[in-house]
């Protein structure tokens, strides 16, 4: 198939696609003999497991040794398991600084009275670089 059918079926751009190539997370792709690209079946199932990796958030580097994990017939699951742990915890991490992020942000948007006068805790927050709302949402600079 070309690569726009193999668009289509794996749900990647083609230019996702050609990228993928590109940086060797997907073998080059065998030309018809118009030049054009041509996938095979295999190719369809590499791609998925990327686009499934890529969804659960592994980084293009990690998506190239669970590739590798993957083709290796020998590998211990304990090397995947190692590699999906720490993805988990920089999760958590990543989840534990977007709710201080909100956090912070729903309280400066509880102390701005949102009314027509031109005093806004939330401006003057990003003005000011001030990370701690808790002293000083409500103060003036």
């Amino acid at each position: 198939m070309n690569i726009g059918q193999a668009a289509k079926q794996s749900g990647l751009s083609a230019k996702m696609i050609r990228y993928y190539e590109s940086i060797g997370l997907l073998q080059l792709a065998g030309r018809s003999d118009s030049g054009y690209r041509t996938y095979s079946g295999n190719d369809l199932h590499v791609l998925a497991f990327i686009k499934r990796s890529r969804d659960l958030g592994f980084s293009l580097e990690e998506v190239g040794r669970l590739l590798a994990l993957w083709q290796d017939r020998e590998r211990a699951s304990a090397d995947v398991k190692a590699l999906a742990l720490a993805h988990v915890e920089e999760l958590n991490r990543k989840i534990a600084e977007l709710t201080t992020l909100r956090d912070t942000l729903g309280e400066l948007v509880q102390h701005c009275q949102g009314d027509h006068r031109p005093d806004c805790p939330i401006l003057r927050d990003l003005e000011s670089g001030n990370h701690d709302c808790h002293s000083g949402c409500t103060a003036k600079p």
